[in-house]
């Protein structure tokens, strides 16, 4: 099993239980639980968490409720952007996307939903730690808007000219440097320390992406591949070739390691980002990249 996959799934529904309590539309609460069941390799979520476990994770309850947050406005960036108006994509996850399944109008109507039940989540959460809850919601909005969040991300692609590094950074690490910031303030430990390992990681996973977007099979991805290339994007292997692009992907993985903030969890927390390295299968990635956490 995932490490945390189960704690991740019970509090989703949780959430998921909490959203449909009061009458709504039946299309619309299918179409959200559509949008994260069965869920994608959590990734996010798994991240928070493991930040929160490195620390000691004394407030599992704020530690979820930061998780869950995190996979439901990832969830929504996802149904947002296979929608035509972007990537026009038929498939995610192995499964129809939720415009396809549900209509384009419910699917629209989806993703806000999820952005909403996202920062609801949060809100519940905090009720006996209104500070801690605060910092976390401003966490996730800086994740998430367009300075620098996922939507700035979304909006790059529409810029005449793209710098790549911004693109990237808002794309996908400003998630990740959310997910670690929250875990750690979920422990009730400065975020800020952890933040720089959110973004290496971040970066990292983008380039892994970029990588299966010019390489993988779409039916092993779930998702349709030459997505960069069919909408003219930017993409990490077009830009810095195939060996440029695996040497950047090993040195982010390498600098994330060496920049993980001394705590209890230092050498699981190292470990696991080992591990996520070699799953996600970059061509040529070192197995072992040889680089120990501090104090290992």
């Amino acid at each position: 099993m995932k490490p945390f996959e189960a704690r991740i799934e019970r509090a989703m529904a949780n959430a998921l239980h909490m959203a449909g309590a009061d009458l709504c539309p039946s299309r619309l609460a299918a179409a959200v639980e559509y949008a994260v069941l069965p869920g994608g390799a959590r990734i996010r979520p798994t991240l928070c968490l493991s930040v929160a476990a490195a620390c000691g994770d004394p407030r599992s309850d704020l530690a979820d409720a930061a998780a869950v947050s995190l996979e439901l406005v990832h969830s929504a960036s996802l149904v947002h952007d296979d929608l035509p108006c972007f990537d026009d994509a038929d498939i995610r996850r192995g499964k129809p996307t939720v415009h396809r399944a549900f209509s384009q109008q419910v699917a629209v109507l989806a993703g806000d939903s999820l952005i909403v039940l996202a920062f609801d989540v949060l809100a519940r959460a905090a009720v006996n730690d209104s500070a801690t809850g605060i910092a976390m919601i401003r966490a996730l909005t800086q994740g998430t808007g367009m300075h620098g969040g996922i939507c700035a991300g979304q909006g790059w692609e529409s810029e005449p000219d793209i710098d790549l590094s911004a693109y990237h950074r808002a794309k996908t690490g400003a998630l990740f440097v959310a997910a670690t910031a929250m875990g750690a303030l979920a422990a009730g430990q400065a975020p800020r320390p952890w933040e720089d390992v959110g973004a290496k990681l971040g970066e990292a996973f983008q380039i892994a992406d970029d990588m299966s977007d010019v390489t993988g099979d779409a039916a092993a991805l779930g998702k349709p591949t030459d997505q960069d290339g069919r909408h003219h994007r930017p993409n990490a292997v077009s830009r810095l070739g195939v060996h440029g692009a695996r040497q950047r992907f090993d040195d982010l993985i390498d600098s994330a390691i060496a920049a993980i903030p001394p705590c209890g969890g230092q050498r699981e927390f190292a470990d696991m980002v080992r591990g996520y390295a070699q799953r996600l299968g970059v061509p040529g990635h070192r197995a072992d990249n040889g680089v120990r956490a501090p104090g290992q």
